[in-house]
């Protein structure tokens, strides 16, 4: 049985997200409004919306997280950093970089390692430290390579790991997934992120051992805890 309780809670584990390349003004002011009326966590954006969001959430407890070298993880080590402080300086509390998946599915551990802690390094360099998440994109990656990545994750010290953009045809979070993040880097965090759309998923998703919801349907998902729908 999942240990939430009430909705606040619910909504406290919530990263509202909006990252399509069309969004619009609007649609990010409204993505905004939402958050603080709904109470999520935070609100993730494009970095082109950062500033935006950052201004709008002011004075509220909202976080503004953004992503880097989203969707495909391909940008070099240099682009990503300058990629992260840009977005840091801009506004953004929280940094999700997509992990670099040819070097996953090379097995180079060296690339990853030290991709991560040159990120990881500029993020911990702000006072207060900025939260790095690594999105690892776990439905396109075999158990092995899931492994890999997570081991390199734990042993870089990141804050989270995460799995999915959203954005792959093969799929978003599972359970499954979750549970064996939790199992290979128990001192990390994990994000679920991926098809996440109804609140008994999103309780299924915390209960197996997630403690953050990265979503489009944030909205949604509170109105059918509300509803009892779960």
């Amino acid at each position: 049985m999942t240990n939430i309780t009430d909705e606040k809670q619910l909504a406290a584990c919530i990263e509202h997200t909006l990252l399509t390349a069309t969004a619009t003004e609007e649609q990010i002011r409204q993505l905004c409004e939402d958050a603080k009326a709904y109470g999520f966590y935070g609100a993730c954006v494009n970095p082109r919306w950062v500033g935006f969001a950052a201004d709008h959430l002011h004075g509220s407890k909202i976080k503004v997280c953004t992503v880097v070298s989203f969707p495909l993880g391909a940008d070099s080590t240099k682009i990503k950093v300058a990629a992260a402080h840009d977005a840091i300086m801009t506004g953004a509390d929280e940094i999700d970089m997509v992990a670099d998946l040819a070097a996953v599915m090379q097995g180079d551990s060296k690339y990853l390692t030290g991709q991560l802690h040159a990120v990881l390094k500029f993020c911990r360099s702000m006072r207060p430290a900025v939260p790095l998440k690594v999105i690892i994109e776990s439905a396109a990656l075999d158990t092995n390579q899931k492994m890999f990545i997570c081991q390199i994750a734990e042993n870089c010290g990141v804050d989270f790991i995460k799995t999915s953009t959203g954005t792959h045809l093969v799929g978003g979070a599972t359970i499954e997934d979750i549970k064996l993040i939790r199992q290979i880097a128990p001192n990390c965090k994990v994000k679920a992120s991926g098809g996440i759309k109804t609140a008994k998923q999103a309780l299924e998703m915390l209960d197996a051992g997630a403690e953050r919801i990265g979503t489009s349907h944030g909205v949604e998902i509170i109105n059918q805890f509300r509803a009892g729908q779960i």
